[in-house]
């Protein structure tokens, strides 16, 4: 499906698929009690939260920008050519990269559930990445500069084109973090 896109498009296309990828071989060997297990006395997220934190996220990523999508085609606002995520968003996506450097608190609407099944995780995760690659294939005529709202920040908007670069981003952030906690000290069976 990536091949069909421009450049610039098929290259989150392909961030997107190589998340899948990471969170399959992720979980690949994981049972539940393993996938649900937690660092730090509870206090971090296990490998599911971290699937499931990623799938609340980017679903409610996707609303705003497919309402502003939806507005750019109605008013016939066709691709010129890749846009640049600007400053701010710019700053946002690098901020979201790992090695983590600064921890924020997940907005209430988007904290994981305390446990849930390995397989329905990863089900939430690959089913909401497959919503990105959609919306993005099936807008990649249109100019990605028109501005959605940021779900967690009244008043912040970004640029539709960076908002799929947020969510790769994001995608590489919580997966790094998931293996950290395949690695840490008391993971069962390491």
């Amino acid at each position: 499906m990536s091949d069909a896109l421009p450049p610039d498009l098929r290259d989150v296309s392909e961030q997107l698929e190589a998340a899948d990828r990471d969170a399959r071989a992720l979980v690949a060997d994981l049972d539940d009690a393993r996938a649900n297990w937690q660092p730090d006395e509870g206090r971090a997220w296990s490998v599911a939260q971290c699937l499931d934190h990623l799938a609340r996220a980017t679903n409610e990523y996707l609303a705003p920008m497919e309402q502003a999508l939806a507005r750019a085609r109605r008013r016939g606002g066709l691709r010129r050519g890749p846009v640049e995520p600007g400053r701010l968003a710019g700053w946002f996506i690098r901020l979201m990269e790992p090695p983590v450097g600064r921890r924020f608190r997940a907005p209430h609407s988007i904290v994981p559930a305390s446990a849930l099944p390995v397989g329905e995780a990863l089900a939430r995760f690959l089913a909401a990445q497959a919503a990105a690659r959609r919306l993005l294939s099936a807008n990649a005529d249109l100019d990605l500069s028109v501005r959605f709202a940021n779900p967690y920040v009244s008043g912040l908007r970004f640029r539709t084109a960076a908002g799929f670069r947020i969510i790769a981003a994001h995608d590489r952030r919580h997966l790094w973090q998931a293996w950290r906690v395949r690695s840490a000290a008391g993971f069962p069976g390491a």
